[in-house]
């Protein structure tokens, strides 16, 4: 299998699409190639059955032009940092062998992406350990960023995805089961924080506000934890024609 170069993960189904799809669809139009992992199939949500949720999942994968996608079966709404889970992360990253890695930010309204976030940063750094035996060649790749989720962040950089804003939002729209859907009949018992109208329409603003940041129609923020280094700053801001 053709090693990635970029690995995005989430908690659940439609995580990474939600909050850096845009980004993650950049990088695959770019030539990267790139993959999404679910650490769930999304069985405790209010809507979808994990099959509806796992169809949903390589609909959006294949929107999105990614080169692999991998569903894994951690207990939704029950993520915990422990050694069974390191080592299925570790098995997927000795795997695919990508360069970079994106998690959700760490302090976040859902547990199960906070635990996400620690388990793919320490699974990262466990990997490259090869006395940890999986039958695998040890891996540890190069750098973790975090995307933007319920609170927001002072970015390390912020994307420009005004070219793939709408690639993103067909990629959410794939998960019919999770997101507004004016011609679906739901009891008040189904209504979910991203089922909305409302919500879908804040994926919009957001990446405006983001973007405006930076002088362009939509952005993604992102964090790293570690100062990023250069040689050239002046390649950091390219001259305008």
């Amino acid at each position: 299998m053709e090693a990635l170069e970029v690995l995005a993960f989430g908690a659940h189904p439609d995580d990474v699409e939600l909050m850096a799809g845009g980004t993650i669809i950049k990088l695959a139009g770019l030539g990267y190639p790139t993959g999404m992992v679910s650490l769930t199939a999304g069985e405790s949500g209010t809507r979808g059955t994990p099959v509806e949720r796992a169809r949903e999942f390589a609909d959006a994968a294949e929107i999105m032009g990614l080169a692999a996608h991998r569903m894994l079966d951690l207990p939704d709404g029950f993520l915990s940092v422990d050694r069974e889970s390191k080592l299925k992360i570790i098995e997927v990253l000795r795997t695919f062998r990508p360069r970079i890695l994106f998690a959700p930010y760490w302090r976040t309204r859902h547990p199960d992406h906070g635990a996400c976030s620690i388990l793919v940063r320490e699974a990262a750094f466990l990997s490259g350990l090869k006395k940890i035996d999986t039958g695998q060649p040890a891996h540890r790749p190069a750098k973790i960023i975090y995307y933007c989720e319920h609170y927001p962040f002072q970015p390390s950089f912020i994307v420009d995805v005004s070219d793939t804003i709408e690639q993103r939002l067909k990629a959410v729209r794939a998960y019919k089961s999770q997101v507004f859907n004016a011609d679906a009949v739901y009891t008040d018992d189904d209504k979910t924080y991203v089922s909305s109208p409302e919500y879908f329409q804040s994926l919009s603003s957001r990446a405006q506000f983001w973007g405006h940041r930076i002088g362009v129609l939509y952005g993604e923020p992102f964090l790293v934890r570690e100062p990023l280094g250069v040689e050239n700053p002046l390649l950091l801001f390219p001259a305008k024609s």
